[in-house]
């Protein structure tokens, strides 16, 4: 019998054969899903060998522990914590067939990954940026698309798509509030939820003289969209994007800046404002709280800063 096909020997093999094999059968698991599998568990046992320990039964919570800890000092974190999972999952096959009776390993979790504070600008920064584009009887047809661009964007934290994805009409009544009251974008966001969100005078003026300077020049009347290409047809994310590109580098801002960049500055710029997270929350259409929550890591680094550089016995 070839090597790799050799009989289980140990406890702790054969439980693992048996949680492999019920993978595979019962389970339809991908051959290279099994693969994967077969692989953590071979690494995983060899680890508890080397510690002496050849049936599950002898495992503890400690020796899972240990196990995680060798893994992320030998590995990348992603590939340690799936390592853990596997582990994991034969120590829950384990006791779901009576094999053990208690499962050491449930409460050994992976660390959550550390949280990305998303790119933010400063609010000159993003002041900056928009006024980097033409403005005035100067500003050709494209100018002026551009700055309503950004200006909407930056005005209401949209996602990209979103803005690029509106028509005419969807824009309409944002456009006819009384002057100085912000109007109010009808905003369809990720799984057609809607969402309301204001937009203020300076956003307002800019899709204004865009609709009526720029948008007649580019359109052929062939598409209802808003924001037009050069050739009539609605602007892309990647044409959009460009945008972006072509206004950073004439504002000299070192800065990578991304169409999600001016969304986390939004955000950010509301809560440094005094606005509350719930607040922002329905305006970035999040559906939990806990995923705008990680703007006031943002805003908490900033506070820390200014106490730490202003405080005198900081």
């Amino acid at each position: 019998m070839p090597a790799h096909q050799r009989e289980p020997s140990t406890p702790a093999q054969r439980i693992a054969a048996t949680w492999l094999n019920h993978l595979a059968v019962e389970r339809g698991v991908s051959s290279n899903t099994l693969s994967n599998y077969r692989r953590d568990v071979r690494r995983y046992l060899g680890w508890l060998a080397e510690s002496g320990i050849e049936d599950l039964g002898d495992v503890t919570r400690s020796h899972v522990e240990a196990y995680l800890a060798w893994l992320r000092s030998t590995m990348a974190a992603s590939s340690a914590n799936r390592a853990l999972v596997v582990a994991r999952g034969l120590h829950k096959f384990a006791v779901a067939e009576g094999v053990l009776g208690l499962d050491v390993a449930s409460e050994v979790s992976p660390p959550a990954p550390p949280q990305h504070l998303p790119d933010t600008l400063s609010v000159d920064e993003v002041a900056r940026l928009i006024e980097s584009v033409p403005d005035g009887e100067a500003a050709s047809p494209i100018d002026v698309r551009d700055r309503a661009l950004l200006e909407l964007l930056y005005g209401t934290g949209a996602r990209i798509s979103e803005v690029v994805g509106l028509a005419v009409d969807d824009i309409h009544d944002a456009l006819e509030s009384e002057p100085g009251t912000p109007g109010v974008l009808r905003i369809t966001g990720k799984g057609n939820k809607e969402r309301l969100v204001p937009v203020g005078s300076k956003a307002q003026a800019a899709v204004r003289a865009y609709l009526v300077r720029a948008r007649p020049v580019l359109s052929g009347g062939r598409t209802p969209a808003l924001f037009l290409n050069t050739r009539g047809n609605p602007l892309t994310r990647q044409s959009a994007w460009a945008v972006l590109q072509t206004a950073t580098q004439r504002a000299g801002l070192d800065a990578k800046v991304s169409p999600h960049t001016l969304r986390h500055s939004f955000a950010t710029h509301l809560l440094e404002g005094g606005a509350d997270v719930r607040t922002v929350q329905e305006l970035l259409g999040h559906s939990s709280v806990t995923t705008t929550q990680i703007y006031t890591h943002v805003t908490a680094d900033a506070l820390r800063e200014t106490w730490r550089t202003a405080h005198p016995r900081a």
